[in-house]
């Protein structure tokens, strides 16, 4: 892994490949290595792929706002706009002044502050299981009680349910090996997923950036995804720089690991079209 420094802290990557700049933002509480399989078959790419902070080999960092989740006041908070600030660092190491950039879950959500923040640096959007919706009442009160299991020392047992939950139950049938490859690489403290947890719970609408996104997008739905719907993700047909839109069957919430061949197939023909 290589590292960079954002906001004072020791954060990882890594980089493979040549080619267009694609940065790949894996979902929570996993690190880079979600993106490997589906990495390894891309061809004609530079990817990088950074472990988000308090996630895989990054540090979280002590300076994290406190305060922001009203159910949980005294928690130190993970907001998209640091993950943000933290792969706009890693743009400004590499020396990229554009790249393509993909997204499961929250490393979406973090491609909708990117648009926000710096939008001439972005080429095209692919979301992978992730919803421009912010969290509604019942997703804030489950992610109040996951941080009081973690802080209560239960943070192995959450990451052990989180894999029944999030892989689809198709890949836990025909690949079981599926569900110990994915919770090894579940590390993060329980300190790093109070913080996260309380993210996700405070991040923006992100339905009105939707509608200002003029750059092409990919959306890519499992259909087996208990957390976010394949019909919550169709609002992004309406961004304005058009939508490529596949329900994956047969996926659930990591369908790129699922199902990285297909993924991989749907990605490199929206690659050529946005690229030719």
């Amino acid at each position: 892994m290589l590292t960079y420094n954002s906001d004072g802290s020791t954060l990882a990557y890594s980089e493979s490949g040549s080619g267009i700049p694609v940065v790949f933002l894996h979902p929570t509480p996993f690190d880079h290595q979600y993106w490997l399989p589906l990495i390894s078959e891309l061809k004609g790419v530079r990817a990088i792929a950074p472990d988000f902070r308090g996630h895989g080999a990054s540090e979280l960092g002590s300076n994290l706002p406190v305060g922001l989740f009203s159910r949980v006041p005294d928690v130190p908070v993970l907001t998209m706009s640091q993950l943000a600030a933290d792969t706009i660092a890693l743009l400004d190491q590499l020396k990229i002044e554009s790249a393509v950039f993909a997204g499961c879950s929250i490393g979406g959500y973090v491609l909708f502050e990117l648009w926000r923040q710096v939008p001439q640096r972005i080429r095209g959007l692919a979301f992978v299981c992730s919803k421009p919706q912010p969290d509604a009442e019942a997703n804030l009160e489950r992610r109040a009680a996951t941080i009081a299991k973690a802080r209560a020392g239960e943070t192995p047992a959450l990451y052990d349910g989180m894999t029944q939950t999030l892989i689809g139950a198709t890949a836990r049938a025909k690949r079981p090996e599926i569900v110990q490859e994915l919770r090894a690489t579940m590390t993060m403290s329980s300190e790093g997923l109070v913080a996260t947890q309380a993210g996700l719970a405070t991040r923006p609408d992100s339905m009105p950036t939707v509608a200002a996104i003029t750059v092409p997008v990919l959306a890519i739905a499992g259909v087996e995804d208990v957390g976010i719907t394949v019909e919550e993700m169709r609002a992004l047909e309406s961004a304005p720089g058009g939508c490529t839109f596949h329900a994956l069957a047969e996926a659930g919430h990591l369908a790129a690991y699922e199902q990285p061949h297909t993924v991989v197939r749907m990605f490199a023909e929206w690659l050529r079209a946005i690229s030719g």
